[in-house]
């Protein structure tokens, strides 16, 4: 690994003194002159620094000679081979050969001159062997390096060992770091100037040959600084792994980090406390209680909406208070026409009798007296008049062929005498047979309707008023409900409403307000023929004797005319099934007089149809 370089000695391991021959006293000790260039400056202190020699060695400081009497000189450093005939021991002083007589010194020049020159001896610099003293070298204090590893900066086969750190502060980045006081400068820096102690002159100096260059100090070069040895204990501190300087956008983004962070923690800072503010002035209040409010909207409302219709409806919409010599009742109507004419059901009507009182109160608050022009119990229908009243408000009247099974409507009525009630529902369903009455026994009484169910509530009171449709227009007269009792009687039973209310369909209504108006009295359509209400089969069966004995089959009558015989059973009217005789008279009177019907007749076992025309009967 010395790639062919001659290997230099181990000047690296610190002498120490050979006691071997020598004596104990430092004070008789030989002083050991030291290489010095000619013009090195003096010690600054006189300290015992020397420079080192020319082949890299140290040289001890030379005993001092010059201490005033009484001092003695502590003791010196461990010998080393005195070269002092080839070393001068003052500054300016010339080499000698051993044994030559010394030269005279020459003069320094004044300031600023140039530099004297010195001459040398020819012949060969003597050898370390040839020097006295030679046997006296002092030994190393630890073995030779075996890998003779070169002095430190110097290149080699072994990399140096690095500098040794002692714990400190670390500076900030760019601050020059000043050497440690007493160690050894990094490499390559110049060093402080040596102070060399003055050393006895001799009295000869021996002149150098001629031709012969003295040996400079080290590295060759006259004044240049000596190599120190080197200490990594004593080693100036290096920023070791110091972090880059930060840049300007880290800065940039780490001051928006900042911001940014602060901003999030005020801001969820002041929604806790906005927030349990807020609760605890909820919670306690902070005075008068004071409450939102909508403000005043217009009244108008959609035609099609309940409360539309009901603004458009309830004008015309009156409540009838009626007693009698026995009983007194509480119902409603609504007007027909201008003159008037108000229609209602017979069975609120009823207690007034002949000598009773009906008082009419419209939804304005007027009242006025009404009497009677007439009445059906057969359809539980009847007509009153008032007169002397103006601002009349007739409700124009649908067509209940037209409705339909989910229809929405309306119902107004007084139920409870709670006047102006108004409440809603649908169309449940269509010609559903009810008959109502029946309080006399003799039949006289029940009426027979085919009516419209709705869901709509309907309770006592509102028996006899409309049942209009989404353009409020009449489709019913309010007339039965099938409440919790099971009662069906008009304004029967005070449990209320079930969702089950009937009304009689407008089309009937309008035809027997109409008779009662012109006529006073109404027209039933009839078939001619007595039924088996004992029957308990499919259908309604015609019985084998009539009323008091008599023909069950009117002779010439419309049955008599369709050839109708006694235990003939009626299945069908116009393509509906009938399943009793109620149901067969509810039919026929959803029908006009005159009108024709197909019937499906069955007949010892078969079935027949024939065609029938309705007669007329007046109501008595």
């Amino acid at each position: 690994m010395d790639d062919g370089k001659p290997t230099k000695a181990n000047w690296w391991s610190r002498p120490r003194p050979d006691t071997r021959g020598t004596s104990d006293d430092p004070a008789v000790q030989p002083p050991h002159p030291v290489d010095v260039p000619p013009d090195a400056p003096a010690p600054r202190d006189g300290s015992a620094e020397v420079p080192a020699q020319s082949d890299g060695t140290w040289a001890e400081p030379a005993h001092r000679t010059d201490l005033p009497s009484g001092q003695t000189q502590a003791p010196a450093a461990p010998a080393v081979p005195d070269r002092s005939a080839e070393v001068p021991s003052q500054p300016g002083e010339a080499w000698t050969e051993p044994g030559a007589q010394p030269q005279p010194q020459p003069q320094p020049q004044q300031s600023g001159g140039p530099a004297p020159s010195v001459a040398y001896p020819s012949g060969p610099v003597p050898s370390a062997a040839q020097e006295p003293g030679a046997g006296e070298r002092p030994r190393p204090l630890h073995d030779p390096d075996p890998y003779s590893t070169p002095p430190y900066g110097e290149p080699g086969p072994w990399a140096p060992a690095p500098p040794v750190q002692h714990p400190a502060a670390t500076p900030a980045h760019g601050t020059q770091l000043p050497p440690p006081h007493g160690g050894t400068p990094p490499h390559g820096t110049p060093g402080p100037t040596p102070h060399v102690s003055p050393q006895p002159q001799p009295q000869h100096q021996p002149q150098a040959p001629h031709g012969v260059t003295p040996p400079g100090p080290p590295g060759g070069a006259q004044g240049a600084a000596p190599r120190q040895p080197y200490d990594p204990w004593n080693a100036p501190l290096q920023q070791v792994g110091s972090l880059p300087p930060e840049t300007r956008e880290k800065r940039d983004r780490r001051g928006r980090r900042v911001l940014f962070i602060g901003v999030a923690v005020i801001a969820l800072l002041s929604g806790l406390i906005g927030g349990a503010t807020g609760a605890y002035l909820e919670r306690n209040g902070t005075g008068d209680v004071e409450l939102r409010q909508s403000d005043v909207e217009s009244a108008d409302r959609p035609k099609g909406s309940v409360a539309g219709i009901a603004a458009s409806t309830l004008p015309g919409v009156v409540t009838l208070h009626v007693s009698g010599d026995s009983a007194q009742g509480t119902g409603t109507g609504f007007v027909l026409d201008g003159k008037g004419h108000i229609l209602t059901n017979n069975h609120v009507v009823e207690p007034a009798g002949t000598g009773g009182e009906v008082t009419v109160t419209f939804s304005g608050g007027e009242t006025a007296k009404a009497e009677v022009i007439g009445r059906d119990s057969g359809y539980d229908l009847a007509v009153v008049k008032v007169s002397g009243v103006r601002g009349l408000k007739p409700l124009p009247l649908g067509n209940s062929e037209n409705v339909q099974v989910g229809d929405a409507v309306v119902a107004i009525g007084a139920p409870f005498d709670l006047e102006n009630t108004v409440t809603s529902g649908i169309i449940s369903a269509k010609e559903r047979p009810i008959t109502a009455g029946g309080e006399k026994g003799d039949g006289s009484d029940i009426s027979y309707v085919d009516a419209l169910q709705t869901d709509a509530p309907i309770n006592p009171g509102n028996s006899g008023g409309p049942l209009v449709d989404s353009k409020a227009r009449v489709i019913g007269i309010n007339s039965a409900i099938r409440s919790a009792d099971d009662s069906s009687e008009p304004g029967g039973g005070q449990a209320g409403s079930i969702g089950l209310g009937f009304a009689i369909p407008i089309n009937q209504g309008k035809r027997v307000a109409e008779e009662l108006i012109n006529f006073g009295r109404a027209t039933h359509p009839v078939i001619g023929v007595t039924l088996d209400t004992e029957f308990n089969g499919d259908g309604a069966r015609i019985a084998d004797k009539g009323r008091n004995g008599g023909p069950s089959v009117n002779k010439n009558g419309p049955g008599d005319k369709a050839g109708l015989k006694p235990g003939d059973v009626i299945t069908e009217v116009d393509g509906r099934a009938v399943h009793s005789s109620d149901e067969l008279i509810v039919k026929v009177r959803a029908h006009r007089p005159k009108d024709s019907l197909r019937l499906t007749v069955e007949r010892d076992g078969a079935d027949r149809e024939v065609t029938l025309v309705l007669g007329s009967a007046s109501s008595g």
